[in-house]
């Protein structure tokens, strides 16, 4: 199983926000228990941007996951996806590319279209942890 990892379960985690971090930890456990997951690129980014002091939980981060690049192929493949959201088009296309079974993220609405089955950090919990 391979698991990419969505920006919002990242900052789940560093933000500690309620009422999500406690199932947006335990993926990150799961990966830490010898699960294989990776984030897009530009999720290092956007997790910089948002994140005061960012850099020791990208560190950690890195230390658990592989890193899905987002080039000029995947962003024309996100171009081309069924999906309204571009930056979440850009996260299935780095899954595409990664060879993710699934994307772990909670917002599974903007995720219908994807070719790449999206789940909860709850539910993926429920079924495979």
């Amino acid at each position: 199983m391979k698991l990419l990892i969505d920006t919002d379960v990242l900052l789940d985690v560093a933000l500690g926000r309620e009422p999500h971090v406690r199932a947006s930890a335990g993926v990150l456990k799961w990966v830490e228990a010898g699960g294989k997951a990776a984030v897009a690129s530009h999720s290092i980014a956007n997790c910089a941007y948002l994140l005061k002091n960012a850099r020791p939980f990208l560190r950690s981060l890195l230390q658990l996951v592989d890193v899905a690049p987002v080039g000029k192929h995947e962003s024309q493949r996100a171009l081309d996806l069924p999906m309204t959201d571009l930056e979440d088009a850009l996260q299935v296309a780095a899954a595409e590319w990664w060879g993710a079974d699934l994307v772990v993220t909670r917002n599974l609405r903007d995720y219908r279209r994807s070719p790449v089955k999206a789940i909860s950090p709850d539910e993926f919990l429920k079924k495979f942890h």
